[in-house]
């Protein structure tokens, strides 16, 4: 999709022309389930906030100023909605996660021989509170401070939850790493 193409389409979403977004949608939606799918558990809840971001997007877009990447700006929603998500999720009853990872080494060949999906899998299982501030921290460059911001939490909860998130995803390639190499 060329810029003017999409200049058109953004034109014509500001007016609710429902084969526009249709077309935004469809042409955004891989990366958009990319960016979610760091943030969920499961391919069912990045889609759903996939789709509760495009509605952001669809109500929003009088706010998308043309000298910005609509990419970017789609960005910053999608990661906003996945922010929003875990805080509705977060008032849910949970369960303690009484088992603490113990320290592993993992060796710099094991990452290698994962796939970009099989990292992916990995995140999803941390935890949830582990996995969005990765994500924001690993992945999206925020800061521990803005984290802080975001999420209501302390600082200092941002760096542990990182550091337990870090832990956690070091024994995870460890136990892959051990299963590869028993099955070889």
């Amino acid at each position: 999709m060329t810029e003017n193409e999409l200049h058109q389409l953004v034109l014509a979403c500001r007016k609710m022309d429902a084969p526009s977004q249709k077309k935004i949608y469809r042409h955004f939606y891989n990366y958009g389930m990319t960016v979610c799918s760091r943030y969920a558990s499961t391919t069912e809840e990045a889609r759903e906030i996939l789709n509760d971001g495009f509605v952001k997007v669809f109500t929003k877009i009088d706010k998308y100023s043309a000298n910005r990447s609509f990419k970017a700006w789609i960005n910053k929603i999608l990661v906003n909605t996945s922010i929003d998500h875990y805080r509705k999720k977060k008032s849910e009853p949970k369960t303690i996660d009484l088992i603490h990872a113990q320290y592993v080494e993992t060796s710099a060949s094991a990452i290698e021989m994962l796939s970009a999906k099989d990292l992916l899998k990995m995140v999803q299982r941390l935890p949830p509170s582990y996995r969005i501030v990765f994500s924001l921290h690993a992945v999206e460059g925020f800061t521990h401070v803005e984290i802080a911001k975001k999420l209501g939490i302390s600082e200092g909860t941002s760096k542990s939850n990182l550091a337990k998130a870090r832990v956690k995803l070091k024994a995870m390639l460890h136990s892959s790493n051990e299963k590869r190499n028993y099955y070889g």
